[in-house]
């Protein structure tokens, strides 16, 4: 029988409490500029529309511009769909490039960004509605953690912006250079408790598969977040999945009861 409420939320952030395509875009294009220097630097008409759709395949920042680079070279989106895994790192080989310089080059242009033009970088990301609401009385009653592949520092600016003050030590971003899975362990240590009883959301079906392949995890319970960047193919897929439960933005924004 489920516990009615988590002792320990943990959550990811783009794609579950923070919808940023628009910065992710304008940010993965202005990378992508820097790096392969073309000719206009004016994106064409629909490659944001075309980057949207695509956005699911990304798992880490670096990846964008990237994906930018396959859509401007004329990869088809469904090939990028279904190849993206053995399109990157041709990219990268072709190139010359190394995933750590792309992101290292991403950062930077969003601290730079961040530093000249705060409240444009702010207003370039949407919460999807009810999160923050559900964040704040969340904090009041359970352990919330952030765990994400974005740099924290970023995450705690939005998260402030809209009044949600976490401490550093709840947020574990792209910094920690370690895998969901093992975060969640630490979690559960840290605790000191035998049953902690802990609730993990992540818009990313592969993520939550290799928390279930982790022994020591086997009583987490796992949410696939149906709103984030996740195709119908993952959602149909994680209804198959047993631990899996797949969760609504409507649910998400009402009491935990109504999430199972």
């Amino acid at each position: 029988m489920i516990a009615s409420s988590p002792k320990i939320l943990a959550l990811d952030f783009d794609g579950v409490i923070c919808d940023g395509l628009i910065e992710y875009f304008e940010v993965a294009w202005r990378t992508y500029c820097q790096i392969w220097l073309p000719a206009n630097d004016t994106p064409p008409d629909d490659l944001a529309l075309r980057f949207y759709r695509l956005r699911p395949v990304i798992e880490t920042g670096w990846e964008m511009p990237v994906l930018i680079k396959a859509l401007v070279d004329g990869i088809p989106d469904e090939k990028i769909l279904q190849e993206w895994v053995t399109i990157t790192p041709q990219i990268l080989l072709d190139d010359k490039l190394q995933a750590k310089d792309i992101g290292a080059k991403l950062d930077n242009l969003r601290d730079e960004w961040i530093i000249t033009d705060l409240d444009g970088w702010l207003s370039l990301h949407r919460f999807y509605p009810g999160v923050i609401e559900k964040l704040k009385l969340t904090i009041a009653s359970t352990k919330l953690y952030i765990v994400t592949t974005k740099e924290g520092r970023f995450v705690q600016q939005l998260l402030q912006q809209e009044g949600v003050n976490l401490p550093p030590t709840a947020i574990f971003g792209k910094e920690v250079k370690r895998p969901k899975y093992e975060i969640l362990q630490e979690l559960i240590q840290a605790a000191d408790e035998k049953a902690v009883n802990v609730w993990f959301v992540e818009d990313r079906l592969k993520t939550l598969q290799l928390v279930q392949q982790q022994t020591d995890l086997e009583n987490v319970k796992l949410f696939l977040a149906d709103w984030g960047y996740n195709t119908q193919a993952e959602r149909e897929a994680a209804q198959n999945e047993p631990r899996i439960q797949l969760l609504s933005l409507s649910q998400f924004a009402k009491d935990f009861s109504a999430w199972c």
